[in-house]
């Protein structure tokens, strides 16, 4: 069949035409075998710009076409979908981006720019003459959502999936969702209660008919695709009947175990069946099997004898849970970082040098103790250090911002001055107070008489060398604005620590397929263009698992995603890349080296054949396995080495000469 070739060349206004000769390229295309007419036009993806496709098609019987203006990213479904509206095959449209790898990376040698795109226009031709039409294909999506972590991030999207009266399984790995924002006493920049603001959205939760909650569970294990993933969970066992269980609160009040409370930072105790806090969803308790007497020697009975509902029950197992999703959200959250390395501050050497989660619970109404701020001893302080950035912005051991540690830091001076008056020192770095509200509170904070002093702190001692030092805690640093060494005596020291990816974000990496950024944190596509997107289509990453962020900005992401989410899930199907790699099995070895090299998990080797198979569903059609195959069995549909290498040949040809 006779290959006739139309090729349109874009001005993009002035972003292509006010750097190479627009006219000259077009005359040369124009010059090409195959090509049957060759135009340029204003603005090519405007309406008028796609009617002159259009028309072209109908009126020359095109059956290839080029456009040659931006990015494929931008604009090659709006082309496609101009060709397909003439009746061609959508696959037969191509484009060569002209505007970002000629005129703005020339823009200062107009002929250098006139040459590539030349070279650009003459390469695109060759492709998209050996392209074969193709049958775009659709699977169909299952209607429920998956979302993993229950904190204010899974939450919020939990809840916005929900309205949309769709099925969401939220699955959270503690016994209650909450996650950090729990722990919290109040929230920055208006210092509303953090639990005011979350009860009620926990209690949604619970009493949304379309949210099923998996607490105390993990996913496992993660197979399928966009709008067809099957998701295997780990339903840890209660050992309490939560049918049965009014939360009257007997067992833990019998229950002669104690150990130390991870909510509270471990400033109180907690029984070895325990509910994580007053508000928790589900507000059964649950018993710790690894601190439970009855789990360790098998003797202790107490709980289910002093149980008046008969809802405790030992012999509850694990329990392994599959479901289906048409789309995943992970929003797994962060860790804190651990200041014990940093000896020079002294955390865990000082009694009294405590971390920014203690101090939450300290200051929390519900903490260990009922929002007073007590030293070791029981006293209150008279003097108070707040040192910022403790385990980010350091070369040592976080490069990154956390993002939240300044406004946080100026909410626990504002606690301190409002309730105890006492002195409050601010060791800082800079100040970034960037969100909505935050320069006028940390103006409000300064106004009350705070003192901050700019430097980094070098050590934190008890060895004094003076009487007023005596007894106190010494932040000794320097005052990079005065320019001065000095010594500041107080009674605590409250360090900021940073946000920093969770410790197990390896093994959810490898269960969800997602990348990760140097700091450890989950990769997004994009981060302006899909921020709560990832590199699997259908599987979506926010809040601070992500990256650190506070409140506001977690909630307005996990928003974002449940409408990414909403909107996939709604459409019934999904359009699945038709330009895949096959496999020539004739000559496939069976090696595995395309399966290693997949990102995406596309391609795998049936052992029942010894054969690679390539899951469509999966493929993007990147090309990796097909340039790691030894025997050249994979290749990608519509870009074959042929094609290929003559688009090298016209591209490397001599075109000083037509440009000048």
């Amino acid at each position: 069949m006779e290959k006739r070739v139309g090729v349109y060349i874009c001005h993009c206004g002035t972003n292509i035409a006010g750097y190479l000769d627009v006219e000259k390229v077009t005359r040369y295309a124009q010059s090409l075998p195959s090509v049957v007419i060759a135009r340029d036009y204003t603005f090519m993806c405007s309406d008028p710009g796609q009617d002159m496709i259009k028309e072209d098609i109908r009126e020359l019987k095109l059956n290839r076409v080029l456009v040659c203006s931006c990015s494929p990213t931008l604009h090659l479904r709006t082309f496609r979908e101009a060709c397909q509206a003439a009746g061609l095959n959508p696959h037969l449209c191509e484009m060569a981006t002209i505007r970002e790898y000629c005129s703005w990376v020339h823009s200062h040698d107009r002929q250098a720019a006139t040459e590539k795109a030349m070279a650009m226009v003459a390469a695109g031709v060759r492709r998209v003459i050996y392209r074969d039409p193709l049958v775009t294909k659709y699977a169909p999506v299952n209607s429920n959502t998956l979302i993993v972590g229950g904190g204010i991030a899974g939450i919020q999207t939990a809840l916005e999936v929900a309205n949309s009266e769709h099925k969401v399984y939220l699955v959270e790995r503690e016994p209650s969702i909450g996650g950090r924002m729990s722990q919290l006493g109040k929230t920055f920049p208006y210092l509303e209660p953090a639990i005011d603001i979350l009860a009620p959205k926990m209690e949604q939760v619970a009493d949304n008919e379309y949210i099923e909650l998996l607490s105390y569970s993990e996913v496992t294990d993660l197979a399928g695709y966009i709008g067809n993933f099957k998701a295997t969970i780990n339903k840890k066992a209660r050992c309490v009947d939560a049918t049965k269980c009014d939360s009257c609160g007997i067992c833990w009040e019998k229950c002669p175990v104690e150990v130390d409370n991870e909510f509270d930072r471990g400033l109180s105790k907690r029984k070895a069946i325990y509910r994580p806090f007053p508000e928790a969803v589900p507000n059964t308790p649950v018993i710790d099997r690894e601190h439970c007497t009855r789990f360790l020697n098998g003797d202790c009975t107490i709980c289910q004898e002093a149980c008046p509902a008969k809802a405790i029950d030992y012999e509850q197992a694990d329990e392994e849970v599959e479901i289906e999703a048409g789309a995943v959200i992970v929003a797994t959250g962060y860790d804190t970082f651990d200041p014990t390395p940093i000896e020079q501050y002294g955390y865990g050497k000082y009694d009294n040098v405590i971390t920014s989660p203690e101090f939450e619970r300290m200051a929390s109404a519900n903490g260990p103790t009922d929002g007073n701020i007590v030293l070791k001893d029981g006293s209150t302080p008279k003097s108070v250090a707040i040192v910022h950035c403790v385990g980010s912005r350091d070369e040592n051991y976080n490069q990154y911002c956390s993002r939240v540690c300044c406004m946080y830091s100026l909410k626990y001076a504002s606690f301190l001055k409002e309730t105890l008056d006492a002195d409050v020192y601010q060791m800082y770095i800079d100040m970034r107070c960037f969100g909505k509200g935050h320069e006028e509170f940390y103006k409000q904070v300064s106004d009350a008489g705070v003192n901050f002093v700019r430097g980094k702190v070098a050590q934190i001692t008890d060895i004094a060398i003076n009487d007023e030092e005596k007894g106190k805690l010494i932040v000794v640093g320097e005052d990079t604005l005065l320019g001065t060494l000095i010594r500041i005596p107080v009674d605590m020291v409250i360090l900021s620590v940073a946000m920093q990816p969770r410790a197990d974000t390896d093994r959810i990496a490898r269960v969800f397929l997602l990348g990760c950024s140097r700091d450890g944190f989950f990769l997004e596509r994009h981060p302006k263009l899909d921020p709560v997107g990832t590199m699997l289509d259908g599987i979506f990453a926010v809040g601070c698992c992500q990256s650190p962020k506070d409140i506001s900005d977690t909630v307005a992401q996990a928003t974002g995603a449940a409408a990414r989410a909403i909107e996939l899930i709604s459409k019934g199907r999904v359009e699945m890349e038709a330009a895949t790699a096959s496999v020539d099995t004739e000559i496939c070895s069976g090696c595995g080296y395309c399966e290693a090299v997949c990102a995406y998990s596309a391609i795998e080797v049936d052992p029942k054949i010894n054969l690679a198979v390539v899951n469509e569903a999966l493929c993007k059609g990147c090309g990796a396995c097909t340039v790691n195959c030894p025997s050249k069995a994979l290749q990608l549909k519509n870009f074959g080495p042929k094609q290929l290498l003559d688009m090298i040949d016209e591209a490397t040809k001599e075109y000083a000469g037509l440009a000048s």
